[in-house]
C-alpha cells in the first residue's frame, strides 16, 4: 500500500483515530422556550462523553501568504507539531482533496432582512465548490435553531430549502451552532466543517459562549464564518458589536477563519474562497509522545519552516484536543 493511500485510509478512519466526545442527540428544535439553562455542573453529567481510543492525532492545516492566497505544494518536511510544547513526529502527512461533511449554519433572523439574497448566493457558491462524495446539512436559525434539512448529496435540495425561508425574530446564534455540532455526529465522513452565514450578534440562546466552546473542542469540527458585519451601523446593540469577536474566537478553536464582509456583493467570493480552502488542506498526523490518559485539554501548535524565498506565511489549525480518560 502506498503512503498516499495509507493516509487516505488513515482519514477515512479518523473517527476510530482521533479522541471523539460523542455530543448526545438534542431536539431538532433549540430556542429559549426550553426549561431554564442548565447549570455547569449538569451540563457535565448529562453530557459524558463516548470515548474512542487514540493512537493517532489528525490536524488538518491550512496555509496562506501576506496576501491571503493558498500556498500549496509544501511537504512534510516543511511542517513542525508541537503538544503542550513539545514537538512531535509526523507519522503521516497528505494533500488529498477528501470528501467533507458540512453543516451551513444560516442567519433568518430579522437584521438579515436586506442580506438574505445576497448571502443565500454566497451558500449556493459555497456549495458548487463541492466534492461529488460531500454530504451537507442545513441549520437555520432565528428565534430558534432548526434542522432545516437532515444530510443530504443533493445541492439542489438545499437551494430550494433555502428558497422558502424569509428573515423575521431575533438571533439564537450560539444555538445554530450547538445544533449543528449535535448534528455532526451522524456525519459519514472523517473531515467535518461548519460554514456560519451571520452578521453576528447572539440574543435569543438558550446556551451560552462557554457551553459552545467546550462542545467545539470536542466536536473535531473546523467552524468557517461569513460574518456580514456593519462596523458603520451606529444603531448596533451590545451583541451585536461582540459578534466578530464571538465568531473569531470559535473559528481559531476549531482551525477555522471567519471571513468578515462589508459589502454584499463579495460575498458570492468569499464564499468560493472558504471552499477552496477546504479543499487544499495539509493533513498531518502524530501520535502524541505523551501516552497519559489524562482527560485534558492538550495544546497543539503547527510551525512552517518553508523553502528559502518565500515569504512569512499564515498557519491554521486546531489549537488542541481532548485526550482519552483514563
Amino acid at each position: 500500500m502506498t503512503v498516499k493511500n495509507k493516509a487516505l485510509k488513515l482519514e477515512w478512519l479518523g473517527l476510530a483515530m482521533v479522541t471523539l466526545f460523542v455530543i448526545p442527540a438534542f431536539a431538532q428544535s433549540i430556542g429559549p422556550q426550553a426549561p431554564s439553562h442548565p447549570s455547569e455542573e449538569s451540563l457535565q453529567s448529562s453530557h459524558k462523553p463516548i470515548q474512542v481510543d487514540v493512537s493517532l492525532v489528525l490536524v488538518n492545516v491550512t496555509v496562506t501568504d501576506p496576501y491571503d492566497r493558498l500556498v500549496t505544494g509544501l511537504g512534510k518536511e516543511n511542517f513542525r507539531v508541537f503538544e503542550d510544547g513539545t514537538q512531535q513526529e509526523i507519522v503521516t502527512f497528505s494533500t488529498e482533496d477528501l470528501p467533507i461533511s458540512i453543516g451551513l449554519i444560516f442567519d433568518m433572523s430579522g437584521s438579515m432582512s436586506d442580506k438574505l439574497e445576497k448571502a443565500r448566493q454566497a451558500a449556493v457558491q459555497f456549495l458548487k465548490t463541492a466534492n461529488p462524495r460531500d454530504e451537507f446539512f442545513l441549520v437555520s436559525f432565528n428565534d430558534r435553531a432548526q434542522l432545516t434539512s437532515d444530510f443530504t448529496s443533493s445541492i439542489q435540495e438545499l437551494q430550494n430549502r433555502m428558497v422558502y425561508t424569509s428573515a423575521k425574530g431575533q438571533t439564537a446564534l450560539l444555538d445554530g451552532i450547538y445544533l449543528g455540532l449535535s448534528q455532526m455526529r451522524s456525519a459519514s465522513n472523517g473531515k467535518r466543517a461548519l460554514l456560519i452565514i451571520s452578521d453576528g450578534g447572539d440574543n435569543h440562546s438558550r446556551y451560552n459562549e462557554s457551553d459552545i466552546r467546550n462542545f467545539l473542542k470536542e466536536a473535531d469540527c473546523q467552524l468557517y464564518a461569513i460574518g456580514v458585519f456593519d462596523t458603520n451601523d451606529l444603531a448596533r446593540t451590545v451583541e451585536e458589536s461582540y459578534g466578530p469577536t464571538l465568531l473569531s474566537e470559535l473559528a481559531d478553536i476549531s482551525g477555522g477563519r471567519v471571513f468578515p464582509v462589508s459589502t454584499l456583493n463579495d460575498l458570492p467570493d468569499i464564499a468560493t474562497k472558504i471552499g477552496e480552502q477546504l479543499r487544499n488542506q495539509y493533513l498531518l498526523a502524530y501520535k502524541p509522545s505523551d501516552a497519559k490518559r489524562s482527560g485534558t485539554w492538550r495544546k497543539i501548535k503547527v510551525k512552517l519552516a518553508p523553502p528559502k524565498g518565500l515569504p512569512p506565511l499564515n498557519v491554521y489549525a486546531k489549537t488542541g484536543y481532548r485526550s482519552p480518560n483514563s
